[in-house]
């Protein structure tokens, strides 16, 4: 097992805006390769365009996302190696529950990987070893977890690079004909999908069916006439790939800004302010006055459940209000496209908040990778309730010396002392995130058992 006593030495700008102040790390909003949609196109056809697009791209014979059976069996053992951990084996059989070396842990009943993005890693390690003579590239980290991502890494995969670190621009010119593009399990945009699918490549999709989901909901919103209302962040890579088969949008990150949207909804407002506020967020030639007369709602799939559900009540009152009560379902519609394991993973982390004071615990931990939005939703659950909690993306970031390097709500990266009295036992709850594999939650709590073994062996 490897420890580092050294503190991880990152810096994370997490961004923060008073009301109606501009949004920070500007982007545009569409990718490098357009669509090549005609000039002479009807509204009404390139709403239908997009999603009908996609299915034809899926049918042809270079499209895979149902991986290679005969390569599975290889790829299943590889991923058993890699991903497995017996100590989590061992919790699951003792009630999730583990005393060990002064230190008891109480593992959440929901975590870790979710079946999405297993299927995801499933078909990438498949991709590779189907292709061993072709170059393969992916559009995007697979999932946001440092390990998986070294692995493919490993693996020869390549990287598109970002151009600018912007999610929706990247560098496609390394990829040539008879190559293998592998889309990740945030989806890849249609602009992306568009332009791969004129090339002479394999396309390897491992898009999360979950995601796929909310595209479909958004194509129903601009078939139906609405503007989607996205509840995500707008620079996230799902949050792209979703927007992209819209039309007509407006992302908002949290209650906040959806507030300050249904405050214009209802009572109009500076709307050089706004636009000005919300111009990266937006799509091309987004006007509020006549563009938030009717929305839908939707989602990034990793968003915290239950500010969903509120922005949701939000914005179903706000057009009562300005419609009146038969009238506003017309102006209105919500379909529920938040992922079953997010939800059970916050669900599992609110048992153990709840259950704080009885279990005793001094800490929760929260393991996965830093830019993973469903992790850090884990979060902010234990955090909102007053309680300690500390997210690291790996093992090392608990240093010998007793600190520990994390991610915190505001997006920084800081270092503080992890066990406020080490001649104590600990007692800590523990969960991770649905792109972490068990075995980096084994290797989290291995430096944190050898904290206590050092502590006693002095």
């Amino acid at each position: 097992m490897r420890f580092s006593s050294t503190a991880l030495l990152v810096a994370c700008m997490a961004s923060s805006a008073s009301a109606f102040a501009p949004r920070q790390a500007p982007r545009t909003t569409t990718a490098v390769y357009q669509s090549t949609a005609a000039a002479s196109d009807t509204e009404e056809e390139r709403k239908m365009r997009k999603k009908d697009d996609r299915l034809r791209m899926m049918k042809s014979d270079q499209f895979h996302r149902r991986g290679f059976k005969e390569v599975r069996e290889q790829v299943e053992d590889t991923m058993s190696e890699q991903f497995k951990s017996e100590l989590v084996e061992q919790f699951k059989e003792n009630n999730y529950v583990i005393d060990k070396d002064g230190v008891k842990v109480y593992l959440a009943k929901d975590f870790g990987f979710c079946w999405g993005v297993e299927r995801s890693i499933a078909l990438a390690y498949e991709a590779v070893e189907h292709f061993p003579d072709k170059t393969v590239h992916i559009t995007n980290e697979l999932i946001h977890n440092p390990e998986v991502n070294d692995n493919l890494s490993d693996m020869n995969v390549q990287f598109i690079e970002k151009i600018d670190g912007d999610a929706a621009r990247k560098d496609f010119e390394k990829v040539k004909d008879g190559d293998v593009v592998i889309l990740p399990a945030f989806g890849a945009s249609y602009e992306e999908m568009d332009m791969l699918d004129k090339k002479n490549v394999e396309i390897v999709d491992t898009t999360c069916p979950w995601v796929s989901k909310v595209w479909n909901t958004v194509d129903m919103h601009q078939k139906k006439g609405l503007t989607s209302i996205i509840h995500g962040k707008y620079a996230h890579e799902e949050t792209v790939a979703t927007v992209s088969f819209c039309e007509d949008y407006i992302c908002v990150k949290d209650m906040k800004e959806a507030e300050m949207v249904v405050d214009y909804i209802v009572n109009g407002g500076d709307k050089e302010a706004f636009m000005k506020y919300f111009k990266n967020a937006i799509s091309e030639g987004f006007d509020p006055d006549t563009m938030l007369t009717k929305v839908g709602l939707a989602n990034q799939t990793t968003m915290y459940k239950k500010e969903t559900r509120a922005i949701g009540q939000l914005f179903q009152k706000a057009m009562m209000k300005k419609y009146g009560p038969v009238d506003a379902k017309s102006h209105y519609m919500e379909f529920d496209t938040i992922c079953d394991a997010t939800q059970e993973r916050q669900d599992a982390v609110h048992d153990l908040v709840e259950n704080a004071e009885t279990l005793g615990l001094d800490f929760i931990l929260v393991v996965g990778g830093w830019d993973s939005s469903n992790t850090a939703h884990l979060l902010e659950i234990p955090v909102k309730a007053g309680i300690r909690a500390f997210h690291i993306n790996k093992a090392e970031c608990i240093g010998a010396d007793n600190t520990i390097t994390h991610r915190n709500m505001e997006g920084e990266i800081v270092t503080d002392t992890l066990v406020e009295d080490l001649s104590k036992d600990v007692v800590m709850g523990v969960t991770s995130g649905a792109s972490t594999p068990d075995a980096a939650v084994q290797s989290s709590l291995g430096n944190i058992f050898m904290l206590k073994q050092l502590q006693e062996a002095n």
